[in-house]
């Protein structure tokens, strides 16, 4: 592992090791400096983001290996929740996508897993991908937050108090960030799904069918959900547990796909 890897993890921990003190207000007059939790985070995702750099564009071809593909995504997720927590309350989940972030780095240096491109992707491939990546980013954003909300609505009820609640806003601002992150998804998977027919040609011969129709179900679900919240007034377990199984259907369609070609069948 090279200096720069091991620095971008050490910046990853120290961000969360601030972030905690920051949100759970230990050692007060460290937790006040808000600009230290800011620089730690953005140095390793500036870090991290120059060895995906190094890691995908090699000189035989593009590498799209299963580790660097969870890397972009672990990154992906981190800077777009910490540009969303300057003006919604969601900084809480860098507690969970920092350290993320870090072991997808060292998972990527130490295990081998190249899957090399050696024909440039067309434009119109390029952009299914890069909405590909975002819609499974921000629906994986939408699925933690699903969680805190399952979290918190069971402590609530059982009335135990823990600090946790303290430290999350009120559950229906909670619950209208949660559906907001899943509109922006739904609507970039959708941009996936299209894109995906016009500009991939043969889903047999690339073996994407599976993927093709778990990301359809998906969708699906996804779609019942929003409709139900809309239509039929949805609120709390119900929407919660159709977040977590549309997202399940991704991660099987994206991640779960990825690694059964790469690591048992051995095809790229």
């Amino acid at each position: 592992m090279d200096i720069q890897a091991i620095s971008a993890i050490i910046l990853y921990i120290a961000a969360t090791f601030a972030l905690a003190a920051n949100v759970f207000n230990i050692f007060s007059e460290f937790s006040k400096i808000k600009w230290f939790i800011l620089f730690f985070g953005l140095i390793a995702l500036v870090l991290h983001a120059e060895i995906l750099y190094q890691s995908i564009f090699m000189q035989p071809g593009l590498n799209f290996g299963f580790f660097i593909a969870i890397s972009v995504i672990a990154w992906l997720v981190a800077l777009i929740v910490l540009i969303l927590s300057f003006n919604q309350p969601i900084q809480q989940l860098l507690l969970v996508f920092y350290p993320i972030a870090a072991i997808t780095i060292f998972l990527e240096q130490f295990i081998e897993a190249e899957r090399l491109l050696t024909q440039e992707p067309s434009m119109g491939l390029r952009i299914h991908m890069i909405l590909s990546i975002c819609a499974y980013s921000l629906l994986m954003i939408g699925t933690l937050q699903a969680l805190l909300l399952a979290l918190q609505e069971k402590l609530i009820k059982t009335k135990q108090v823990y600090k946790v609640i303290d430290v999350l806003p009120p559950l229906e601002v909670m619950e209208k960030l949660l559906i907001q992150i899943i509109v922006v998804g739904f609507f970039l998977l959708s941009l996936s799904l299209i894109t995906g027919v016009v500009f991939v040609y043969d889903i047999y011969e690339q073996h994407l069918t599976h993927k093709t129709v778990l990301s359809a179900l998906a969708w699906f679900i996804y779609a019942i959900l929003l409709w139900g919240r809309w239509f039929l007034g949805w609120r709390g377990r119900r929407i919660i547990n159709w977040v977590i199984g549309g997202f399940i259907s991704l991660l099987l369609a994206y991640t779960g796909s990825k690694f059964i070609l790469e690591f048992i069948l051995h095809r790229v």
